[in-house]
């Protein structure tokens, strides 16, 4: 398997919080969604990833170490943060004529395509636009120098249903060609369970864990059971479990083996929140 990105243990420290031997790696061709509580450090890990800050580890691109001056390797990522990164006295085509002077490979056409796709008014400036408008306009920027891999830090933060809904359609997309990949925070984890194909959890700077999103929704199940069964659930797989006002929600890896051993149970699919919910509140076995 070739990986368009693989980040090797690594770490910053900070006075109140560290990002911890943080490893992961984003198969070519596929989507990552990195999900964690605010605070939990994955914009930390897309600026370690970036040289923006200087940490411990190692970050591959396609088998190699990015250095400060590799422009060749820079123009092939993309970048999207949650803050737009231009003045906000400038207009949306003044942006566009910047990727002129910034890429080698800019193209003109595919930013003036998405610009109108989006309905960015051109000779609006920045401080005029919406939140959603300007990522929208981060993301035209990002995907108009051929790049081929995007790194997305909360891209849908702020959209409407419909506005995100056509976002998603342009992710995968873009993915449709197998040299393209992306790597994408965000808190809304049912945009995540419609185009990742893998999960990675941040908590509290370190990884959870980092699994491809088929196995988390359909082997991973939620099991409700009583005190009296409790306990040989917990035996037979359960990864967290969790107290509520009438019984016990178990979080198991495999929701079809426990069926199997406890038939008697109410055993629910998961969802990536409720995984994640449960591995942070819950007890760990």
């Amino acid at each position: 398997m070739e990986f368009a990105v693989e980040v090797k243990n690594i770490t910053k420290k900070y006075e109140r919080f560290t990002l911890s031997d943080v490893s992961f790696s984003v198969p070519q061709g596929c989507i990552m969604g990195l999900i964690g509580e605010n605070g939990a450090g994955k914009s930390t890990i897309f600026k370690a990833m970036l040289n923006l800050i200087k940490r411990d580890g190692e970050v591959l691109f396609w088998g190699k170490p990015m250095t400060d001056k590799d422009i060749e390797m820079r123009e092939r990522i993309g970048v999207a943060f949650d803050a737009i990164c231009f003045s906000e006295v400038l207009t949306v085509k003044q942006v566009g004529n910047i990727g002129k002077y910034t890429y080698k490979n800019w193209d003109s056409a595919r930013f003036q395509e998405l610009v109108t796709r989006f309905e960015l008014p051109e000779k609006a400036e920045i401080k005029t636009l919406s939140k959603g408008m300007k990522m929208k306009l981060n993301l035209a920027f990002a995907m108009s120098h051929n790049a081929q891999l995007l790194i997305l830090d909360e891209p849908t933060a702020g959209l409407d249903p419909i506005a995100r809904d056509e976002l998603l359609d342009l992710f995968l997309e873009f993915v449709q060609d197998e040299e393209h990949s992306i790597l994408i925070s965000s808190h809304i984890t049912t945009d995540l369970e419609k185009i990742a194909d893998y999960i990675t959890f941040i908590n509290k700077g370190k990884v959870a864990f980092s699994k491809e999103k088929d196995a988390l929704l359909y082997q991973y199940g939620i099991v409700r059971c009583g005190e009296k069964d409790l306990a040989a659930v917990k035996n037979a797989g359960c990864i967290a479990w969790k107290k509520n006002e009438c019984n016990y929600d178990v979080l198991v890896e495999d929701r079809e083996a426990i069926k199997r051993t406890f038939p008697h149970l109410v055993i629910d699919n998961a969802s990536i929140d409720e995984i994640m919910l449960l591995t942070v509140k819950g007890e760990r076995v």
